[in-house]
């Protein structure tokens, strides 16, 4: 079992920037990945990036690339997420992700979520 505490959420105007904190506890594998989600009300839940510790590899979706940076400490089972020149648009819940398997771009991959933190960019 695998536990993910996220923490950093909260108001920023467009333009602004937040740095999203995760930390995981628990038992994980030696290839797994953590990443992060986000969901706005009436839409499904998207990828936003991710981060490979066996490779160090990152992946971002199209629409925050250059914007967000994901970042993370292995030895301390931790991932950030610093978003810069927010938008409107990236308001949302954002969840916390981890899959064992080492895929953490894809939510039929995901085997923990956090509980989410909500990210409100006003205009």
């Amino acid at each position: 079992q695998v536990q993910l505490v996220e923490s950093g959420g909260g108001l920023v105007q467009a333009g602004g920037s937040l740095r999203l904190s995760c930390a995981a506890s628990g038992r994980t594998t030696s290839n797994y990945a953590m990443g992060w989600f986000r969901q706005a009300p009436g839409n499904e839940r998207e990828f936003v990036a991710a981060i490979n510790w066996s490779g160090g590899s990152t992946y971002y979706a199209d629409s925050v690339k250059g914007r967000f940076t994901v970042s993370g400490d292995n030895a301390k089972k931790t991932v950030y997420l610093q978003m810069t020149n927010l938008k409107p648009e990236d308001t949302a819940a954002y969840y916390c992700a981890c899959s064992l398997s080492g895929r953490a771009t894809m939510t039929s991959r995901i085997d923990y979520w956090g509980q989410g933190t909500q990210v409100t960019v006003s205009s």
